[in-house]
């Protein structure tokens, strides 16, 4: 019967050491290898492509990337020559090709990096200096909001009015009127 009570990692690691290689030794291995590998092809790779792309997996001789999308992905097979290439001489002559894929997480990340980015460039500050977002309402949205006033209590009516007048202008720098 197995022993199935939790285990520190550690203890699996140590235990494995003294019997030979552990799964878990393999992974950890192939992991940090993975980084070294993904800092050498980063710094090989034009500035441009390094928020884009990464190291994902090396097997079998073949290197695989991610792009964050179709035009980065085009855009990186672009530089597989002399990728390929400095690789083969300087760090793994066994590397017979490099695959490219498609991780639409990575253009998640850096779509959020672009979005701070963008904030930080039109900064409205509201009254105790915290930073605000710049927001729009669209003229289909105030129409939705208007039609929804109709039926609604008087308290509301007046509080959706006042949100659907605020269409096409940003929000955040609109007064509160009372």
């Amino acid at each position: 019967m197995r022993d199935s009570h939790p285990q520190s990692l550690d203890k699996l690691f140590e235990d494995a050491a003294t019997v030979g290689k552990s799964p878990l030794q393999t992974i950890q291995q192939h992991a940090i290898a993975l980084l070294k590998l993904n800092r050498a092809v980063l710094s090989l790779l034009p500035a441009q492509l390094h928020p884009w792309c990464r190291v994902a997996n090396y097997r079998k001789q073949i290197l695989v990337l991610e792009a964050g999308n179709a035009s980065w992905m085009t855009r990186l097979r672009y530089e597989i020559p002399v990728l390929l290439s400095t690789l083969r001489s300087e760090i793994l002559p066994s590397l017979s090709s490099i695959d490219i894929r498609i991780n639409p997480s990575l253009m998640v990340k850096c779509d959020n990096n672009e979005q701070g980015f963008s904030k930080s460039t039109t900064k409205v500050f509201s009254n105790d200096n915290q930073e605000l977002p710049k927001r729009q309402l669209t003229h289909e949205s105030a129409k939705t909001l208007m039609m929804l006033a109709e039926n609604s209590p008087e308290k509301l009516k007046r509080t959706l009015e006042r949100l659907a007048a605020l269409a096409g202008e940003g929000t955040s720098t609109a007064k509160k009127k009372h």
